[in-house]
């Protein structure tokens, strides 16, 4: 049974510091690893991420570009044939979600897969070969 006095990480998975002014022997004496002189050798000598010695930065010099709107975006629910083929009589978006096939408005018919009855579908939006395939299987179309 092992206990917290007992916990020890496995064997290989942990190292030794770096020990850095520690002599020439070391490997990281003098100087400890920083170069010599300059900004970088000396205590809280860090550049922030971007920083280019006072240049004009990359992401300053480069022209802003670009628009999106997909937040205000109208999302549509889509509905294909071969799913309508397992309902009968007129089809609606509130009907379609009590069967389960969509959980969203407004709704979009596709024309996957084929027709046989005739639907009377209303839908908020058709692609023109859906509402072909509807009108061509003895249907009505009808766009809310």
């Amino acid at each position: 049974m092992s206990t917290l006095s007992t916990l020890a990480p496995a064997e290989g998975s942990t190292h030794y510091p770096k020990r850095l002014g520690r002599g020439r022997g070391s490997g990281l004496g003098q100087t400890a690893g920083k170069g010599h002189k300059g900004q970088l050798a000396r205590t809280g000598g860090k550049v922030r991420r971007g920083f280019e010695g006072g240049q004009t930065p990359l992401h300053r010099r480069l022209p802003k570009f670009g628009f999106n709107n997909t937040q205000f975006e109208t999302k549509y629910s889509v509905v294909n044939l071969e799913q309508l083929e397992k309902l009968s009589g007129v089809v609606t978006p509130e009907s379609l979600k009590e069967a389960g096939i969509v959980h969203t408005f407004p709704v979009k018919i596709l024309a996957k897969g084929k027709l046989t009855k005739s639907l009377t579908v209303k839908a908020h939006k058709f692609s023109n070969a859906a509402k072909a395939a509807v009108e061509a299987a003895g249907g009505k179309t009808e766009v809310i």
